[in-house]
């Protein structure tokens, strides 16, 4: 499927942490590259550094992630492969927590989506692992992204957190990326899920299962350890629904 489609930026973005944004990040990852045979490459723009971390990546440069945004580093100079066939990785390190100020301070809002068009020569799709938050960082990528996936937890919050982001958008005043809301952990026996699913059966739905735990341990996506498990293939799911939406 190499080479078909001009290349596609997906952003896991959330309003808050917790809710499993850098599982599905890297699920998703996982999912184009193996599953989708595309050239891949996660960007961890997240300072905590979670999907970095699962991916295990090799030899990195010291506090990188934030001068690829300074022209310091060419960012392609910093993908590295991961030991998934396809996937790389452009990790992030803990300089990221002065990307906020860096961003405001060049006055570049396209920043990102430079730095994106300098790689579409060498990856069919990237999958940013955003920090959580409205913040100037969130705005870079509402810039880049082709499709914003917005994992939340069911809850009477659920509609609090995605008017909030609607919000958001509005007050910007510009065209943003469609937004595809997934239900993540859903545990079907609580009946707080359960109202919040039936309120929208259209939604994807990841659920909460011990399995993802281990992801921590093995430090491997899914797919590879427990491809048959209910979760993995709800990511699997995601991202062909994922793919649909970007080739329409």
């Amino acid at each position: 499927m190499t080479g078909k489609n001009a290349m596609k930026t997906i952003a896991v973005y959330a309003l808050k942490g917790g809710v499993g944004k850098s599982t599905f990040a890297v699920n998703l990852a996982w999912a184009s590259a193996a599953l989708s045979k595309r050239r891949t490459l996660l960007w961890d723009l997240d300072p905590q550094g979670a999907a970095t971390w699962l991916l295990k990546p090799a030899k990195m440069v010291k506090d990188a992630a934030q001068a690829v945004f300074a022209k310091d580093i060419d960012a392609l100079e910093l993908c590295r492969h991961t030991d998934i066939e396809g996937l790389d990785l452009l990790a992030a390190d803990t300089s990221l927590r002065g990307l906020e100020r860096m961003l405001i301070d060049l006055g570049k809002r396209k920043r990102l989506a430079k730095l994106l068009e300098s790689l579409d020569k060498q990856y069919d799709r990237v999958v940013l692992d955003c920090p959580p938050g409205l913040n100037e960082t969130s705005d870079q990528v509402l810039h880049a992204a082709d499709l914003l996936v917005v994992p939340v937890i069911p809850s009477p919050l659920v509609e609090k957190t995605l008017d909030d982001l609607s919000t958001f958008l509005i007050q910007r005043g510009e065209k943003h990326p469609p937004i595809l809301p997934v239900f993540s952990m859903v545990d079907r026996r609580r009946k707080l899920h359960q109202a919040s699913l039936a309120e929208h059966p259209d939604w994807p739905a990841v659920p909460y299962a011990s399995i993802v735990e281990q992801m921590g341990n093995k430090r491997l996506p899914l797919g590879v350890f427990a491809s048959s498990s209910a979760p993995a293939r709800e990511f699997a799911t995601l991202w062909a629904q994922i793919e649909h939406k970007l080739a329409n």
